[in-house]
């Protein structure tokens, strides 16, 4: 009789804990996707890093460009080996236009793309030839996921150092340069430089969205909370 006793409590202990435990996750969720929501009403602010770092300090060949170095300002220097047009290209403005793009050889088996300026301007720096070193300083971008144009030899559908892979043996650095200066032995080439294009919220979804993930949340807490009262009634029934 004791015993069956001790194993009643043991089971609605249990059960207890069972109940606390998945109510507490519910309101955890909840209160997470109360703060997202937060989050995108009320971004962060961000201070603004004006520090200009050597390329290899943010970046590796090897591998993809960590989060916290996108948009940091860098330098590097190096020869131009190719240069292409990259169409439909949207800067910070919203301004459409088509890019001068150029693949950079800065180390003895790497390069990285570079947008130098408008490609209707590119005739603007004939000094620059590819046995020209040019040292470049300029904003850090992730590689572009969608297509703005055919790919061809001269021609780039995205900014996307993977699509060059066939047409290189360097090692291709992820991501881009956007320039905003340009310096060769004989001065500073001065030309129209492009305004980088705002980067995208790192909390994903819409404010609304994060809202009824609370909601949801919150309603699975209460039923299973509800859950073992409305058994107890049932079962009296």
């Amino acid at each position: 009789m004791k015993a069956t006793i001790k194993e009643s409590v043991t089971r609605r202990l249990a059960a207890v804990v069972v109940v606390l435990l998945l109510t507490a996750i519910f309101v955890g969720l909840g209160l997470w996707q109360l703060d997202r929501a937060d989050e995108m009403r009320n971004p962060p602010v961000i201070p603004i890093d004006r520090t200009i770092y050597p390329l290899l300090e943010l970046a590796t060949p090897t591998g993809t460009i960590p989060a916290p170095s996108v948009g940091k300002k860098v330098r590097t220097s190096g020869y131009y080996i190719a240069n292409y047009k990259a169409p439909n290209q949207i800067d910070g403005n919203g301004a459409v236009a088509d890019w001068e793009v150029a693949l950079l050889q800065n180390e003895t088996d790497t390069a990285i793309l570079v947008v130098r300026g408008l490609w209707k301007d590119r005739l603007q720096s004939p000094q620059v030839a590819m046995s020209t070193k040019v040292e470049i300083t300029g904003t850090l971008m992730p590689r572009q996921f969608d297509d703005r144009a055919t790919n061809t030899s001269s021609q780039l559908s995205r900014l996307d150092s993977s699509i060059l892979v066939s047409a290189t043996d360097y090692q291709l650095y992820d991501g881009f340069i956007i320039e905003k200066s340009e310096q060769v032995r004989g001065g500073e080439i001065s030309r129209t430089r492009v305004l980088e294009p705002k980067l995208s919220s790192g909390v994903p979804g819409y404010y609304w969205q994060h809202i009824s993930y609370v909601v949801v949340w919150w309603v699975l807490a209460i039923l299973v909370l509800w859950a073992p009262f409305y058994g107890r009634r049932k079962e009296k029934l």
